[in-house]
């Protein structure tokens, strides 16, 4: 080998790592398969300035929104394995839409690669402050008193916004029509305009509309109340029903990305949530962090999809 092909050589052996080594090196994209203005949206810009710190990198927040999170979802599992484009994702999104839609177009375990669970929460039963009902109990008679008569939101057909109210109907008998949106952001504007009179959604965003007078909450969802909505009784301290989920939020990324790229963000979102300020932040807004690093979180998600799938089975609820 001649003394420039050596120096050629060795350039580029010292390019490619030098490239590998500095990764990221350019922004970062989470997606999030929601419309702005939603829970998971609120969750990742809590996240966001202390993820750039540890990064060292701007992280970016994009929506494709559709069909309960499952357009971003492709989006994600079709995109470079590189470590650039990630999905913010919950619990409809990974775990109940698979055992949901009986043409699912992606599955999770064997399409993304885990990176970590940022979170816990349970969800708020709520309603508008037209429905004449204080409590939980008042509204399954007020739903019972008028059936059909009543529409439910949620943030999408086959998400927990969608099955919970589900398995609240075959637990109490009552009857209510689902009306899918493309997210809670537009949900909660029908709920408050009230062309829907009931939702189940995460507490940080029912808490927050609560408090503004704008929503009821009647029950949460958890098996202890929550910081959020001290006041509001859990579904099972009401005795109308033996309902108790607890939703969660994760990061995954496209099968294949590197165990380099995959223990880098799964370490720099540790940090994010082990900051005093992020976690004093979550938990005044009504969820548990709930940090899982990519191995953890990838056995996690084993163990939830059969969970949901049985669930999902007892509800009935099934979509093309």
């Amino acid at each position: 080998m001649t003394l420039r092909k050596l120096l050629e050589a060795l350039i580029l052996f010292l390019g490619l790592n030098s490239a590998h080594a500095v990764y990221p090196d350019k922004p970062i994209k989470v997606i999030i398969g929601f419309p702005a203005g939603g829970p998971l949206d609120a969750h990742m810009r809590l996240l966001v300035d202390k993820l750039q710190t540890s990064l060292g990198q701007t992280v970016i927040v994009d929506y494709k929104s559709g069909a309960g999170g499952t357009v971003g979802a492709q989006f994600v599992a079709q995109s470079p394995a590189d470590g650039y484009t990630l999905l913010l994702a919950n619990t409809g999104t990974m775990v109940i839409n698979p055992a949901v839609y009986t043409k699912t177009s992606y599955d999770t375990l064997k399409e993304f690669q885990p990176i970590a669970r940022t979170a816990q929460q349970p969800l708020a039963l709520i309603v508008n402050r037209d429905v004449p009902a204080q409590t939980l109990k008042e509204f399954i008679a007020y739903a019972k008193a008028n059936p059909g008569k009543l529409n439910y939101g949620s943030a999408g057909n086959g998400g927990i916004s969608h099955l919970v109210p589900e398995m609240l109907k075959n637990e109490t008998g009552i009857f209510m029509v689902h009306i899918p949106f493309k997210g809670s952001a537009p949900a909660f504007t029908d709920l408050i305009a009230g062309h829907v009179q009931f939702m189940a959604e995460s507490v940080p965003q029912a808490a927050s509309y609560a408090k503004q007078g704008k929503v009821r909450a009647l029950a949460v969802t958890s098996a202890k109340r929550n910081p959020a909505l001290p006041n509001t009784p859990t579904v099972i301290e009401t005795g109308i029903a033996n309902l108790e989920v607890v939703g969660f939020y994760g990061v995954l990324a496209p099968k294949g990305t590197s165990s380099e790229v995959v223990n880098k963000l799964s370490q720099a979102f540790k940090e994010t949530l082990e900051s005093s300020e992020v976690q004093k932040r979550m938990i005044e807004q009504g969820a548990d962090p709930a940090y899982l690093n990519a191995s953890q979180f990838t056995q996690f998600l084993a163990g939830e999809m059969p969970r949901w799938a049985k669930a999902v089975k007892q509800a009935g609820a099934k979509l093309d």
